[in-house]
């Protein structure tokens, strides 16, 4: 419609055709300023946007906590500030489209002007019914200007959704060995499970404090060791390493392999973790166990029952169960787990995560804090279960419970980043002016303990 609007006042008074490159140049520009202005404040109103719906899904899911404190006041003043910080950019996006409009406005009455003045002072020969005719074009012609070009413009703010999206599902930087071609490995790498530290170094990012400094040890194969230290000692920084979650400075190797030249894929794949905070996926028990179907039920069952989840009594019965009820016991495979494993407590879940471990058989377990959630007796039933199933395996407990590595091979004892000792259970004891001393006086652990 403008384009043939453009054309007619051409064929009727052909000096307007002087005008119309100078108008759509004045066209370009304004649009072009506009784009660039309103693409990057609709991208500021997306990120404030995610910052409102984060915080709102914490809250939902903290809803008990936040109660528990009497924290709702502060929580909803926290909302409000997130609501309106985006609001100023949802604004700020009305106000330059209005801004457009207008300049677009004022563009078309200029070309108005022009069309009337042609027309007025009889500089062509047009009759009144041909002016009538381009006037009532020309001044619709705004509308269309300004729906045609707010459009093309919209359009470019509306991807920037997909913009996101492209640079979280392609763009984003990948970890540095994720893509790491390394050598040939065994496929039963590891097959004894030795891990060895030289002088390694590793702080979160650049202008921290390290949080590992000069580490050096040597694990043995099938031995046990008991990591413990105060809080901010380098405990889990240990897990951190051996994972790369954050690449370390120095050489780690398992088996004489050095892991920082080994692909991220095979190195975590032939490790098994049971952290402190286990995840659990929505889907069915069996899923959460062998999300890749790569184990039988019997195996699955059997994990079960190992992990105590299942006692032996019922074990049977559950086998037979092939259609979800109410009488269905609350670890059979086809039992429901819901988002983040809510149906579940804490200590059930870190047991779940214990079968899980226990079917991918690895030859290095590391253990998290793993049973900080679970009573006395089933942390008994749980280090038992550990020590008989993991037996041919190297095993790192990260613990608070020093109780709970007393029986271990070899503990060591973290400050400030540091090896402060490293020695036999009983050897670290009996050093009155010892670190791991104190700690277990602080813990009312005595020699007697160490008999048990």
């Amino acid at each position: 419609m403008t384009l043939g609007t453009l054309v007619l006042c051409c064929v009727y008074l052909p000096w307007f055709s002087i005008a119309v490159p100078i108008i759509l140049s004045v066209l370009i520009v304004l649009t072009e300023y506009f784009q660039a202005t309103s693409r990057e404040v609709k991208r500021l109103e997306a990120v404030q946007r995610s910052s409102v719906f984060s915080q709102f899904n914490e809250s939902l899911g903290g809803m008990n906590t936040i109660k528990l404190y009497k924290a709702e006041d502060r929580f909803l003043k926290d909302c409000d500030n997130m609501i309106n910080r985006m609001n100023e950019a949802n604004f700020m996006t009305f106000a330059l489209q209005r801004y457009f409009a207008i300049n677009m406005s004022i563009l078309v009455g200029f070309l108005g002007l022009i069309i009337s003045l042609l027309c007025c002072f009889r500089i062509f020969n047009i009759n009144a019914a041909s002016t009538g005719l381009l006037l009532s074009y020309v001044l619709q012609v705004t509308g269309y200007l300004i729906q045609g070009f707010r459009a093309y413009v919209l359009v470019e703010n509306e991807l920037n959704s997909v913009e996101r999206l492209k640079y979280y599902a392609d763009e984003l930087p990948q970890e540095p060995g994720f893509s790491t071609v390394g050598p040939s490995l065994d496929p039963n790498w590891p097959a004894e499970g030795a891990i060895k530290f030289e002088n390694v170094n590793l702080r979160y990012r650049e202008g921290l404090a390290y949080a590992l400094k000069n580490f050096s040890i040597d694990m043995k194969p099938h031995e046990n060791i008991g990591v413990c230290g105060r809080t901010g000692a380098g405990k889990s920084t240990l897990m951190s390493c051996l994972y790369r979650l954050s690449e370390p400075e120095g050489l780690i190797t398992i088996d004489g392999v050095d892991i920082s030249k080994i692909n991220l894929t095979d190195l975590r794949t032939k490790l098994s973790i049971i952290p402190q905070d286990p995840v659990l996926f929505s889907g069915t028990i069996k899923e959460n166990l062998d999300p890749f179907d790569q184990s039988s039920e019997n195996e699955l069952w059997d994990a079960l029952r190992r992990a105590h989840l299942i006692e032996e009594s019922v074990l049977q019965k559950a086998k037979k169960q092939t259609v979800r009820d109410e009488s269905m016991h609350k670890f059979h495979l086809l039992q429901v787990v819901e988002e983040d494993g809510e149906n579940f407590s804490l200590g059930e879940r870190q047991l779940l995560a214990l079968a899980r471990a226990l079917i991918k058989k690895s030859k290095i377990l590391i253990l998290d804090e793993a049973t900080s959630s679970v009573d006395y007796e089933t942390d008994s039933k749980v280090q038992k279960t550990i020590v008989n199933e993991f037996s041919d395996c190297t095993i790192l407990c990260i613990a608070h419970r020093l109780k709970t590595i007393l029986k271990y091979d070899r503990i060591l004892v973290l400050d400030k980043g540091e090896t402060a000792e490293f020695d036999t259970p009983w050897n670290l004891f009996q050093n009155e002016a010892g670190l791991f001393r104190s700690m277990c006086d602080q813990s009312n652990i005595t020699a007697d303990d160490f008999q048990l």
